[in-house]
């Protein structure tokens, strides 16, 4: 339901317009709220009120009131009676705090309608009958994760709301205590050039605003409601595979994560004899700081001497010499497409080994 913070300035808000002092209960009979201290006879009379059939009452005073939610009882006002108003504005207070606490309650069954489509917990029978009780209607969507750097707070779920969630069609959600999951309606024509740059603003807004470095994953379009649990899943793997493979790009798209994404899903078994049969039984110990900037620079350049030689500031020879001695370090000759294949492959693989063993290191190439 209402949090206490916000019930309390709902009666601060009636008490500055109105100057009527108002008090507000549980349906036990447990303070949540007031613009004064209510004495002991009065916090005495509230449970039995709350278990009258009267729905108000006047007693030392004040007038009370029963605030239903949903034809449920909820809450217990209390409105003091020194102003003729008071009465009046008393039936006002109910009917605020009635419709606000509905709206909460429907926006919070909304969310967990979502959270349980997003996890799989739902029988597509049950999915849409729901949704039509929610009025969300059918449409395409793609699922973002936002996974923060270190354990994200409340602050940063209601600036992605505030900035990201203000359509009645979009939704953001939590499912965990690291991300933050946005669930956008692309029925108006979004391309994947508007989905980067919709993923860019989320990391560039929250850095800017919260100071904290997110990444940001998205899915492939669900065009059904049961297809959002498997777009939220591939959201995630493209956070996991963009660790490993793409470090430097802080929003990686499912559906661009190429062989990385393959690589991903290959047992380890596999990856080990993988590699024992590229380079044996020991790993060659080539990656200087010279020769990662030299093999990185030249598969950025598509294996092209003359132009690496002149990134990297060094003669064309020496740029020859040295993808000699890589040569017979390694066994594989990458100014050969075939090789370079083989070794940018062999790299990814090692990069994949040395994440899943918890190492945290990611290899070049």
């Amino acid at each position: 339901m209402l949090s206490n913070h916000k019930l309390q300035l709902i009666l601060d808000e009636i008490k500055e317009i109105s100057h009527v002092e108002t008090a507000l209960y549980n349906e036990h009979g447990k303070p949540l709220a007031s613009t004064f201290l209510p004495g002991a006879e009065l916090e005495a009379a509230v449970p039995d009120f709350a278990e009258s059939m009267a729905e108000s009452q006047m007693l030392s005073g004040y007038h009370f009131f029963k605030v239903p939610v949903e034809d449920e009882l909820k809450y217990i006002l209390l409105a003091h009676s020194g102003f003729e108003e008071a009465y009046m504005v008393g039936r006002l207070a109910v009917c605020q705090i009635k419709n606000l606490a509905e709206s909460y309650r429907n926006q919070m069954d909304r969310n967990h309608f979502m959270q349980n489509i997003l996890l799989g917990n739902m029988l597509v029978v049950d999915m849409y009958h729901k949704a039509r009780k929610f009025h969300i209607e059918q449409a395409q969507r793609v699922v973002f994760v936002i996974e923060v750097d270190g354990k994200k707070d409340s602050y940063m779920v209601e600036l992605v709301k505030g900035m990201f969630g203000g359509s009645g069609r979009d939704f953001v959600t939590e499912v965990d205590e690291q991300s933050i999951v946005f669930i956008k309606d692309v029925r108006d024509g979004w391309d994947e050039e508007a989905l980067q740059k919709l993923a860019g603003m989320m990391v560039d807004n929250l850095h800017s605003e919260a100071m904290v470095r997110v990444r940001v994953g998205y899915g492939n379009r669900a065009k059904e409601l049961q297809d959002i649990a498997k777009s939220y899943q591939e959201a995630r793997m493209a956070i996991e595979v963009g660790k490993i493979f793409y470090a430097g790009k802080e929003v990686v798209s499912y559906g661009r994560l190429g062989i990385g994404r393959l690589i991903y899903q290959i047992p380890m078994s596999l990856c080990e004899m993988f590699i024992r049969e590229v380079f044996g039984e020991h790993i060659p110990d080539v990656f200087s700081e010279e020769n990662v900037l030299t093999i990185q620079s030249f598969f950025e350049n598509n294996l092209n001497i003359s132009e690496t030689a002149r990134q990297l500031f060094v003669h064309r020879n020496t740029l020859v010499y040295r993808l000699e001695r890589l040569e017979k370090a390694i066994g594989l000759d990458i100014r050969r497409f075939e090789d370079a294949m083989l070794f940018k492959i062999a790299m990814m693989v090692l990069s994949h080994m040395a994440y899943q063993k918890g190492e945290g290191v990611v290899l070049p190439g």
